[in-house]
């Protein structure tokens, strides 16, 4: 099988003779190096342009700006102003989407479907979100009197800005998950010193790009960095003038980054890896479970962390359901993201092709049976979409997140052993169940350890619904209101009432 390709190609505005190039945003001024490093179109392999290599220097300058303009500007205090600033951001994402379509396309391998859902649209709206929240919600909260020995004491709670954010993204998704911590960090009142993923630069620095040239945000109050190294990231968790870290990624590097801030006591809040199970009772409609299960483990090519990568079906009907999703996944179109037809796109690199292909075939080594895919596939860094039958609960294609379109068929042998199976991994992301009665999927999915859950493919993924895990899936949540709480904090006030 070779990727479907349609011969487009794509034009972004900053392309230079090395490829498309987007600045840093340090303190107002949008920043070239001298120093840039590679970033690669992940569908054809080849060059797709350069970012800057920010160091040591240009992070210390992006947290003192971000400390300077917490601290001495009234960003933090004037909530009209940030309303009307994100009302400014959220119309220049608008204007500027296609740009960023593009960009998305050829640096994330993002098909142009995918573009007008989760990768670029629905973040967008994100923005508008937290700019109309903020007009309502509340800042200050009376708790009325209170007599103390014989005085009246009045009482209230503020909240307030939580100061200086370091925020951490990975490549997946690179506008969904900015938007989800910069849109809640400005609202809240916060300074932001932001870093991209080093796979996917330019898309995040582009986003420096527009808020510097099409918003009022005032100079310091957004940062932007790109970097190929360590230390960067290093100065942002471990720097004494930022206040909270909160970073998307790995589990690992999670753990190593609350490690990182736990000596400045920074709070930390984190959205980790997953390995989500399916649950499928013995009522479900097979069908929908086959369709279902086959195109939400393709979807960016496997690389979302919610995704529900365990297909957990009646032991009875495990060999129905296999042929079933086989049939589906097999004819998964996959090939140049530019083309509207191809759901699928490419993995990021041939590290990530390289290492869901080693998870498969030590799976098949394990036991596994091999029901479609499981192959790389070039020119670029795409993989076969995958399905893996016989499946043992504990193994390790069970157990460890792939990031690819990899789905683990698992038999259960009633509700009571589904649920077991489902809670045996050291993830609580997210979960689902297919089955023809609600109620009983209800009752499921309070029984499942994870931080959002699906019944019959409702989408809990929306600005006003919380995202986040349970165990090492992270700490806190994002979008809806927690989301902004999470950038927040609470001041208890307390005044004697004169006679």
């Amino acid at each position: 099988m070779s990727p479907q390709d349609n011969g487009s190609t794509a034009v972004v505005d900053g392309a230079t003779s090395t490829g498309v190039t987007k600045p840093l945003l340090i303190d107002g001024e949008l920043v070239m190096l001298d120093k840039t490093f590679p970033s690669y179109n992940p569908a054809t392999g080849e060059l797709f342009g350069h970012a800057p290599d920010a160091g040591v220097d240009e992070a210390e300058a992006a947290v003192a700006a971000a400390r300077r303009a917490f601290d001495t500007t009234t960003w933090a205090t004037d909530a009209e102003f940030r309303a009307n600033c994100l009302d400014q951001l959220y119309q220049a994402l608008q204007d500027n989407k296609e740009e960023l379509r593009e960009l998305l396309m050829g640096e994330v391998g993002a098909t142009r479907v995918l573009t007008h859902g989760n990768q670029l649209e629905a973040p967008i709206e994100i923005v508008k979100y937290y700019a109309d929240l903020l007009r309502t919600y509340p800042l200050t909260e009376a708790l009325g009197e209170i007599e103390i020995r014989g005085q009246q004491h009045r009482r209230w709670i503020d909240k307030e800005a939580a100061g200086v954010v370091a925020a951490i993204t990975a490549y997946n998704y690179p506008v969904q998950l900015a938007m989800a911590k910069l849109a809640p960090a400005l609202a809240a009142g916060c300074t932001v010193v932001l870093k991209g993923a080093p796979d996917t630069p330019l898309v995040t620095n582009a986003l420096g790009e527009i808020i510097k040239e099409h918003t009022d945000i005032p100079a310091g109050v957004v940062n932007v960095l790109s970097s190929s190294g360590i230390p960067v990231g290093e100065v942002m968790t471990t720097h004494p003038e930022v206040d909270v870290v909160t970073f998307t990624g790995s589990t690992p590097v999670g753990a190593q980054i609350m490690a990182a801030a736990a000596a400045t006591m920074k709070k930390v809040f984190t959205e980790l890896g997953g390995k989500s199970a399916l649950i499928v009772l013995d009522d479900a409609d097979l069908d929908m479970v086959a369709q279902f299960a086959a195109f939400s483990v393709c979807s960016h090519a496997g690389q979302g962390c919610a995704l529900t990568t365990r297909l957990v079906v009646p032991r009875e009907k495990h060999d129905e359901i296999v042929a079933r999703v086989a049939g589906f996944m097999a004819n998964v179109p996959f090939g140049d993201p530019t083309n509207p037809k191809m759901y699928m796109g490419p993995l990021i690199s041939a590290k990530q092709r390289d290492k869901v292909d080693g998870l498969v075939q030590r799976a098949i080594e394990a036991g596994a049976t091999l029901a479609t895919g499981g192959k790389a596939v070039e020119p670029g860094y795409f993989y076969e979409p995958t399905l893996l039958a016989n499946v043992d609960p504990s193994s390790e294609i069970a157990q460890e997140e792939a990031f690819g379109p990899v789905l683990a068929v698992i038999p259960h042998d009633g509700d009571d052993d589904a649920v077991r199976i489902a809670n045996d991994s050291k993830y609580g992301l997210s979960g689902g169940v297919l089955t023809a009665d609600e109620e009983r999927g209800i009752a499921i999915g309070r029984r499942i350890r994870t931080g959002t859950f699906s019944i019959n493919g409702g989408n809990y993924f929306t600005p006003d619904m919380p995202f986040g895990g349970y165990k090492q899936s992270g700490i806190g949540r994002e979008m809806s209101a927690h989301g902004l709480e999470e950038f927040l904090e609470t001041k208890a006030y307390a005044a004697v009432v004169k006679a």
